[in-house]
């Protein structure tokens, strides 16, 4: 089935503020090599599917350089491409309202690749995901919309939107961020969760778009997918039965998780690390692709390094690191000591810091003996604390911005 992605990308996330001060979430560095836009991305060019436009919004450059720089590809064939698409205000003088106006205002271009299959998907999760193995499913229930769902506690569920589903996965009810969720046939303390991820037939998102045309504020979640289930086969893929190729045991079976807070945020980063990581990366099976770095490999002096990932190009010299993760271009001196720190690329941390359940954004330079994360009352006076006590320094100034 020719298959073309629809990558929403626009997102402010606000409650990772300060780190989207001047990006969107989908940019946030992740992972000390990555952007989270690149488990998206990765998941469909491992799915074979790689017509992609990524469509943006706010803050964008930074999201637009990075695609510019890591997934420009090329090919001998017009069906090949990852493209960023802003606002083209087609349909008038007005930005995205809502993910499904996103679609809808961007319908042309779509229609210009005819596709059998529209797969949209949003941009600012951590996972895998093959999704080949929920178009086979797609195709097998003979489904005009799929709907990705991962299971959650019925104790979480007013978070998300929350799908109700027969025996057989249909979808007979939709509700968004609901006070009374309904659980899952099979189990009354789970309940189907959107992931927010949707495979459309394409001749049955045009007609969805053209009955919504005078609305505005469209958006899947809200507006679409509580209004059609009665009229169209809709159904509800179970993520967490997926098969993905290479997964190893220790690792929590189809990790997903919205990083959209600084303590979620912090909690994937620390997910990564130790013996059995709940996500290893090492997975050749399934790469997250990353950016392309001109750095030498990463050089280690006399330092004691515990359960950390150390990327391209850092260089930590006579210091100690307990669960940290740091990015590329980082220069951590002698004597300084570090726990719980997640330290983004180009950072320089001087001799004898001390920092501790910090997140340090790129291009940051610490003087001397500078101590974080051990005075809270004096912290609180320099530094943006987050309401999970988590420390976050704002990005810096790059020596190219002087």
């Amino acid at each position: 089935m020719k298959t073309i992605g629809i990558i929403m990308a626009g997102g402010k996330g606000e409650r990772l503020y300060p780190l989207t001060k001047e990006r969107s979430k989908p940019a946030v560095p992740f992972a000390a090599k990555y952007r989270i836009i690149d488990f998206v991305l990765s998941n469909f060019v491992n799915s074979g599917i790689f017509a992609n436009y990524v469509l943006v919004q706010y803050l964008s450059q930074s999201l637009i350089e990075h695609i510019r720089q890591n997934w420009a590809f090329s090919s001998v064939t017009k069906d090949h491409f990852i493209t960023v698409v802003p606002p083209q205000m087609r349909l008038g003088e007005m930005w995205y309202r809502g993910t499904a106006d996103a679609v809808k205002q961007n319908l042309n271009l779509i229609s210009d690749f005819s596709p059998d299959l529209v797969a949209i998907f949003g941009a600012d999760h951590i996972y895998r995901m093959d999704i080949r193995q929920m178009i086979k499913f797609h195709m097998e229930k003979k489904s005009d919309v799929t709907i990705s769902a991962i299971t959650v506690p019925l104790k979480e569920a007013s978070r998300f939107g929350t799908i109700t589903a027969d025996d057989k996965d249909r979808v007979v009810g939709f509700e968004e961020k609901p006070k009374n969720p309904k659980p899952i046939p099979s189990n009354s303390e789970l309940v189907y969760a959107s992931m927010g991820n949707y495979i459309f037939d394409f001749e049955v998102l045009r007609k969805i778009m053209h009955e919504f045309a005078d609305k505005d504020d469209v958006d899947f979640g809200k507006t679409i997918l509580p209004a059609i289930y009665k009229k169209y086969n809709v159904f509800a893929y179970n993520y967490s039965e997926q098969n993905l190729p290479g997964i190893k045991k220790y690792e929590e079976p189809n990790y997903w998780r919205d990083v959209g807070t600084i303590q979620s945020y912090f909690d994937a980063h620390m997910d990564l690390l130790g013996e059995k990581p709940k996500l290893d990366l090492n997975n050749s099976k399934w790469p997250i692709i990353s950016q392309k770095f001109m750095s030498g490999p990463a050089k280690i002096i006399q330092s004691n390094i515990e359960d950390s990932l150390v990327s391209d190009g850092s260089v930590i010299t006579k210091s100690s690191l307990k669960k940290c993760i740091i990015s590329s271009n980082v220069i951590i001196h002698e004597k300084c000591e570090l726990t719980n720190c997640i330290i983004m690329d180009n950072c320089e941390i001087k001799s004898g810091s001390r920092l501790k359940n910090v997140i340090v954004d790129r291009y940051n330079v610490f003087e001397p003996k500078t101590i974080i994360g051990y005075h809270p009352d004096r912290d609180a006076q320099n530094y943006y604390i987050d309401p999970s006590g988590i420390i976050v320094i704002p990005r810096g100034i790059s020596k190219w911005e002087w």
